[in-house]
């Protein structure tokens, strides 16, 4: 299974934590921004090359750091079909680096969206009798709201082409709690997705001991994560929240299993903005961004 690939990944680098590219313009050195408008213009074309530079140059820093990457498709998409170019080329060169590629989209609908959406990241679709994969992605995030027939399309798919899925489970921001936290029965909502994720994973497990369905599991909640980790024990769990959103290291380890893996930790804004923080200049970012994620990778080791 993908989830697999992931751990060997995680074992080769000796780094459970993954780098989010979740890029706006003001996170871009202002020469790369200057540079990019002077050739394609003060647009939309021009500032999503802009940021596909600056991933690359991103990318380039951490391949043999980091297992993986996370692009978050909300921060390509509103630069329309330039922001999504910029991500299909993004996805396409972390390839070339041998990374792993979660892409974090948050889909899901009834069945048979459900069953497009899941086409569109994990599978693939007929073009007159040829089958073509529109995103070569490994793994995707889902909302699992609508239940088990906006689950099981991409479950199959994670079978039939090797892929994997992090469904929201306990979510890093602040209100997360207004629904996530609720009683049904005698157990919170979050407890209740749990014993779902569970049920999904059943089919798909790995030689590695993990399967295909993983969690979403926040950094900033390490109560609700102990507890999490107890229900889904061959599940991944994909933890944000480290690092500007306030977790930390003791936070995030509530997260992994007694043998140091279950869990790869994201961090965004840290490793992309690191430049901007200390003595770095502006042509030094991706120089700023290896250090912040060496620095990641050790602090998070130590209390595993």
């Amino acid at each position: 299974m993908s989830v697999d690939l992931l751990v060997e990944k995680i074992k080769e680098k000796s780094n459970p934590s993954v780098a989010g590219l979740d890029p706006k313009l003001e996170y871009v050195p202002e020469y790369i921004v200057k540079k990019c408008f002077n050739e394609y213009g003060k647009n939309l074309k021009g500032a999503s090359e802009a940021i596909l530079e600056f991933n690359k140059g991103l990318i380039d820093a951490l391949y043999d750091v980091v297992p993986a990457i996370k692009p978050q498709s909300a921060f390509y998409e509103m630069y329309g079909i330039d922001g999504e170019m910029a991500l299909h080329e993004t996805i396409k060169y972390a390839k070339s680096k041998g990374l792993y590629i979660i892409l974090d989209v948050k889909r899901n609908d009834i069945g048979s969206t459900a069953e497009a959406y899941s086409k569109a990241y994990l599978g693939q679709v007929d073009i007159g009798g040829m089958e073509v994969s529109p995103f070569d992605v490994d793994c995707v995030t889902v909302n699992p709201y609508l239940g088990t027939d906006g689950i099981a399309p991409f479950v199959d798919d994670c079978i039939k082409y090797d892929k994997s899925i992090f469904a929201l489970v306990k979510t890093s921001n602040p209100s997360s709690g207004e629904l996530q936290d609720l009683i049904s029965g005698d157990k919170h909502i979050y407890e209740q997705v749990a014993e779902c994720v569970n049920k999904w994973n059943g089919e798909t497990i790995g030689k590695s001991g993990y399967g295909a369905v993983g969690a979403v599991v926040g950094a900033t909640y390490p109560e609700q994560a102990k507890v999490l980790r107890q229900i889904m024990k061959q599940s991944y769990f994909l933890v944000p929240g480290y690092g500007a959103q306030g977790g930390g290291a003791m936070g995030v380890k509530p997260c992994f299993n007694d043998d140091g893996l279950g869990a790869i930790v994201n961090s965004s804004r840290g490793i992309m903005c690191a430049y901007k923080k200390g003595d770095w200049k502006e042509e030094e970012f991706a120089e700023a961004a290896r250090c912040e994620a060496l620095r990641m990778k050790d602090d998070i080791n130590s209390v595993l």
